[in-house]
């Protein structure tokens, strides 16, 4: 089985978040690491999946064993009252035995968000994914200043991880500066990922 590869985790439900992941996943095309995009499905108010095993369309659902043989992963949430959407953490909640076997541990990792408004819980969404990192011993990456954009972005973008603001264009589209942090970003897992598995 492949695992020269990074993993895209998210959940998206008015596609910013899904734009984002596409946007890191093109930076880490730009390198020699593969990757690999995930999902995962709704969820019912009785936390149970409410959807088929093989989604219809788009990207396919991730199972325990993308994770097991990842180089490196990027988890990303739409923001829920600051915090990780439902369907997301009831996947990662799912995961006791991988931690239980430190499977993921010193894997890099970084997280990504969207949230309707500037302050609608950015941090704290990314601070409770980067915490499911740190649980599972993970090496957390995060967005440096490096990255010239996050010096000037007037909407999305954090030292956390790539974000995107919607109020800020009245869109699920990236704005050009948000689009660039996480492609950024991405190359820079990926560039981690190459060194910790060298």
């Amino acid at each position: 089985m492949e695992k020269n590869f990074l993993l895209i985790l998210f959940y998206s439900a008015s596609g910013s978040v899904k734009n984002l992941a596409h946007a890191i996943a093109d930076g880490v095309e730009e390198t020699e690491m593969k990757v690999r995009i995930r999902t995962v499905p709704k969820i019912s108010a009785k936390n149970e999946k409410v959807e088929a095993v093989v989604p219809d369309s788009g990207e396919i659902y991730c199972n325990k064993e993308d994770l097991i043989n990842c180089s490196g992963i990027a988890i990303g949430s739409p923001t829920r009252f600051g915090s990780i959407a439902s369907p997301l953490k009831y996947f990662l909640d799912s995961t006791g035995d991988l931690w239980a076997t430190n499977v993921l541990e010193n894997k890099p990792g970084i997280a990504f968000t969207s949230t309707g408004s500037m302050h609608g819980g950015q941090e704290t969404t990314l601070n409770s994914l980067i915490t499911f990192m740190l649980h599972h011993g993970m090496i957390v990456a995060g967005t440096p200043y490096s990255i010239d954009e996050l010096n000037k972005t007037k909407s999305g973008g954090t030292p956390y991880g790539p974000s995107h603001v919607e109020s800020f264009n009245s869109s699920n589209d990236l704005t050009k500066d948000e689009y660039e942090i996480a492609r950024k970003t991405g190359i820079r897992l990926a560039e981690i990922a190459i060194k910790i598995n060298a």
